[in-house]
């Protein structure tokens, strides 16, 4: 739904999501409707240049009176929260990881605050953190799974976030219990541009879907036991003898990787007709449905304004708004 800015409506909430790259701002009215969306690139490692002398905290509020500063005038009474890696260590303040399982209330009753110097306070919201032999974390997501879980009940969910880092988070009984994370959206940038796989390749005019269900198929079969490391060679050697166009090599590396982490998942989660929920990229959501049904997974939805819905419902339970 597109929304009209429109300042003689009350602002009862100014929310962020703060992330490495971007920043995305939202202005709620009293009913938790978005009145306006704004998208800035002063994420925390792209923030304005400006002398700050002995204050590292000038940076981030530049960029913030920069994206929203009418708004903070506007709505002098209004809260401010922000979710993602403003948070993190390397961001305006590190607000402490969580620990699940945990009921996801819990999250919003343990932002960290923050002094902007704008005469306001900024609410920062924790990350997850997975304490196992091989620890898991998770900052931003957290918001976006509580923004799905406001118009699901379903006793047990796998909520997947496609992206540079996938995390497939598991909710049982309407807590957060467990979370994985693969790095499938990096490592296939990274095989692209840095190594020989992407010598061959050509990008294609538009998405090739049977060359994508092809490298899904792979960790389905006997080929898929020799593991991820021996497969991705494929996608030069299938081009090298004729059988995938240099176009068709790149959405054909893409379901390799996926199908590979379609199948672990399914191995960490045998449960067939578990509901799954994707949160992320509408293109790249459809590949991870495709995937998923090519492995009798589901069924599968896709959540909508889940960032947005989440702030909000985080700041009601801080108490931030009625």
């Amino acid at each position: 739904m597109t929304m009209h800015p429109d300042h003689n409506q009350d602002c009862a909430l100014i929310a962020l999501d703060w992330g490495t790259s971007s920043l995305r701002c939202y202005r709620f009215d009293a009913g938790g409707q978005v009145l306006e969306r704004r998208a800035h690139p002063w994420g925390i490692m792209n923030l304005p240049a400006v002398a700050h002398g002995d204050d590292p905290q000038a940076p981030y509020r530049a960029a913030l009176e920069a994206a929203c500063g009418d708004w903070l005038q506007a709505a002098p009474k209004a809260p401010l929260i922000a979710a993602g890696m403003v948070g993190s260590k390397q961001g305006w303040r590190e607000a402490a990881y969580l620990t699940v399982p945990l009921a996801p209330d819990r999250i919003g009753r343990q932002l960290t605050e923050v002094d902007t110097g704008l005469g306001r306070s900024l609410w920062i919201v924790p990350g997850l953190l997975e304490n196992a032999a091989l620890p898991n974390v998770m900052r931003g997501e957290e918001t976006q799974v509580v923004g799905a879980l406001q118009t699901r009940r379903d006793e047990e969910l796998l909520i997947g976030l496609p992206g540079t880092h996938s995390k497939w988070v598991r909710v049982s009984a309407g807590r957060i219990e467990h979370f994985d994370t693969f790095m499938t959206g990096e490592v296939y940038g990274a095989l692209c541009a840095h190594t020989i796989l992407g010598r061959t390749m050509q990008k294609p005019d538009s998405p090739d879907d049977a060359a994508f269900v092809r490298g899904a198929r792979v960790a389905q079969g006997a080929q898929g036991q020799a593991g991820v490391l021996s497969n991705i060679f494929s996608s030069r050697t299938l081009g090298l003898t004729g059988e995938l166009p240099a176009t068709a090599q790149p959405d054909y590396l893409s379901g390799l990787l996926i199908g590979h982490e379609i199948a672990a998942l399914k191995s960490l989660h045998p449960a067939q007709q578990q509901a799954i929920i994707l949160i992320g990229d509408p293109g790249l959501c459809r590949r991870y449905r495709l995937a998923l049904e090519l492995y009798g997974l589901g069924p599968v939805s896709e959540a909508t304004d889940a960032t947005e819905t989440g702030l909000w419902t985080l700041a009601r339970h801080a108490g931030l708004v009625a």
